[in-house]
């Protein structure tokens, strides 16, 4: 079972997205803890508003009161609506909203059903609850609920609905539609720390993302723009502002959602088992395709991004069973665009191995590039000089008579500098 977490200011936001899926008959209301009972047994948006707002005090000292749980079974793990209850009842005790009002919603609009909590997060005097380690106490919960009710660990889950998506195809039709529900899953589904890492994890999707500031009749705005593209990157079909399809794929939600895997990040926890892998990887791959598709198999997508000289300017590593995008920087200097640019040397496909002087030192016997070796095998009958052998192989390496910036064996023929003399000179 996998938790999702959510906080922000708009109560009716919220509760006009949970509405909307009972008005298209894709959702219900479970049960309600400390709100008025429907005398129909149904629920409106502005009755729910109005029982919230009652209990919400006027002097609230966060900005953020408003709490929005979602949480996700396996597709394979069928509960009835009487366990789903017991289960949002006991999570919420267990992470300190047991005395809070929420409301509960199941949501039926895809086969893994799954249920939606709305509550509040400040006490009858305004002051925020506890949220100390909230996320880390929210996976130990979902843990225990798992032992007790015999449901798949969220750790080994491999849901390819939660994990993976369809890329947009703007000749289909209906482009807007497509970008909602790749937009809205990524944006649920996966973290990132930057505007850069969530644009590269959408273009995986034929999808750009772009940034708008500015000013319109003296007010200023911000907000997002979506593309869609094709599998080059090239862009079709009118842009679709964030607005017209909803506040959870607007500016605010995105930079809740970086602020939010920024305090995750901090933790380290997820840092080490990625390193390793890439790592790894790294060493063992002889081109760049080779590297890509070592990373594929372990569910890990890179974006290379080379200029037209074919310098590399950025790597994006996007991992699919931690959700999570990450460029390069992140996980070490080794990792880095830069890095990777200096390793490979700016061609591609003839291997990411070179070899270092320092294995020529310390080694008499290597393997060295093609190109290489009949120019060695010839200085081999001249010298058997290991300190010779180098130096012939730098000039190779340099195309110079030396490895020096500067013609060192004309420097001793400079002229000194002529000594200054003082006083009148005749």
């Amino acid at each position: 079972m996998v938790a999702k977490i959510n906080v922000g200011s708009s109560l009716y936001g919220v509760l006009a997205y949970n509405q909307k899926k009972i008005d298209e008959m894709e959702g219900r209301v479970l049960f309600t803890n400390r709100m008025f009972e429907s005398e129909d047994g149904n629920f409106n948006i502005h009755r729910c508003l109005e029982c919230f707002e009652m209990q919400l005090p006027q002097d609230i000292r966060t900005e953020k009161p408003i709490i929005h749980i979602s949480l996700n079974p396996h597709p394979d793990d069928k509960l009835n609506d009487v366990q789903l209850s017991e289960i949002a009842q006991q999570y919420m005790d267990k992470l300190g909203y047991g005395g809070q009002p929420y409301i509960v919603y199941k949501h039926e609009d895809i086969n893994r059903h799954h249920i939606h909590i709305v509550s509040l997060r400040v006490d009858e005097h305004g002051i925020k609850l506890n949220d100390k380690f909230e996320h880390r106490r929210s996976k130990d919960i979902t843990r225990e609920i798992e032992k007790k009710y015999s449901l798949r660990p969220a750790e080994k889950m491999k849901d390819k609905e939660l994990t993976k998506f369809q890329k947009v195809d703007y000749e289909s039709g209906d482009i807007k539609k497509q970008i909602s529900n790749t937009v809205k899953g990524v944006i649920s589904n996966y973290r990132f720390q930057s505007f850069g890492e969530f644009k590269t994890l959408l273009s995986l999707y034929n999808i750009h993302a772009e940034e708008v500031k500015g000013e319109a009749k003296g007010r200023p705005y911000h907000g997002i723009v979506y593309s869609a593209t094709d599998d080059s990157g090239d862009k079709h079909g009118n842009p679709i502002k964030s607005s017209l399809i909803g506040k959870s794929v607007g500016i605010t939600t995105l930079n809740d959602k970086i602020k939010q895997t920024c305090e995750i990040w901090k933790e380290g926890t997820l840092r080490p088992e990625i390193k390793n892998t890439v790592h790894e990887l790294l060493n063992s791959s002889t081109s760049i395709s080779q590297f890509k598709n070592n990373l594929n198999e372990k569910g890990i997508d890179v974006v290379i991004r080379q200029n037209n000289e074919g310098r590399i300017y950025g790597v994006t590593f996007i991992d699919h069973n931690n959700r999570i995008a990450l460029n390069g920087s992140r996980l070490g200097k080794e990792f880095s665009a830069n890095a990777i640019n200096n390793l490979i040397q700016g061609v591609p496909e003839t291997g990411l191995k070179t070899t270092t002087l320092k294995e020529i030192n310390n080694k008499t016997e290597y393997e060295s590039p093609d190109y290489m070796d009949k120019s060695i095998s010839e200085h081999q009958d001249k010298s058997t000089n290991k300190e010779s052998l180098i130096g012939d192989i730098l000039k190779m390496i340099f195309g110079k008579s030396g490895y020096h910036d500067d013609d060192y064996s004309n420097s001793t023929k400079r002229s000194r500098k002529k000594k200054r003399r003082y006083g009148r000179q005749i």
